[in-house]
């Protein structure tokens, strides 16, 4: 099968929209930590995406408030300025056993190194694939979750919530909704192109 290499913002607009419809875990307590890292080991692939509070001033950045991770039937929505971070998180992604599959994850992973270091834990993620350069393999040259799910799954997704504040106390049902969509469509993305002999 072969996929679109261009797709423009009318074709995507024309796609139908959806969005996760699963089971979501909201995670705020550290001592789940472990329990939730243990069950995502037994995967062999899994989504992933993280999300920080907007900075809408030149030079200001906020640490990584949310890392959301998908499996089939189940997202996690693991709010780290709640749960803080521990070795329990930096072995998950060290961890080479596990596939974490995101897109354009280049950023998310050097905002997750230096929350790390503020905690003086080594973030070392292996067995990381980034889908933007499976679509490059494949000769599509878009880039983001919005234009791969179009091309690869033929649906829309909303970014509505994405400049939406990650550090409020209580996350609406669109924040909530939003976040496990991005790393359900990694996980949905990737399966599909590993059936297809792809990746």
């Amino acid at each position: 099968m072969t996929f679109p290499k261009h797709i423009t913002k009318e074709e995507i607009n024309d796609l139908p929209l959806r969005k996760y419809e699963g089971k979501i875990v909201l995670v705020t307590d550290s001592d789940k930590m472990e329990t939730v890292f243990d069950e995502l080991r037994e995967h062999e692939v899994v989504g992933f995406d993280t999300e920080a509070r907007p900075a809408f001033k030149r030079g200001m950045r906020y640490d990584t408030s949310l890392i959301q991770v998908s499996v089939p039937h189940k997202t996690y929505l693991i709010r780290l300025n709640y749960t803080g971070i521990s070795s329990t998180f930096t072995n998950f992604f060290a961890d080479p056993m596990v596939k974490k599959v995101g897109i354009s994850i280049k950023d998310d992973l050097k905002d997750l190194r230096i929350l790390c270091a503020k905690h003086h834990l080594p973030f070392l993620p292996k067995n990381v694939l980034d889908l933007n350069d499976a679509a490059k393999q494949l000769d599509v040259d878009h880039a983001g979750v919005r234009k791969l799910t179009a091309i690869f799954l033929g649906f829309r997704v909303s970014k509505a919530q994405q400049t939406s504040n990650w550090e409020n106390p209580q996350l609406t049902e669109p924040q909530l909704r939003y976040a496990a969509t991005d790393a359900w469509v990694c996980l949905e993305i990737y399966q599909r192109l590993s059936y297809l002999g792809y990746v």
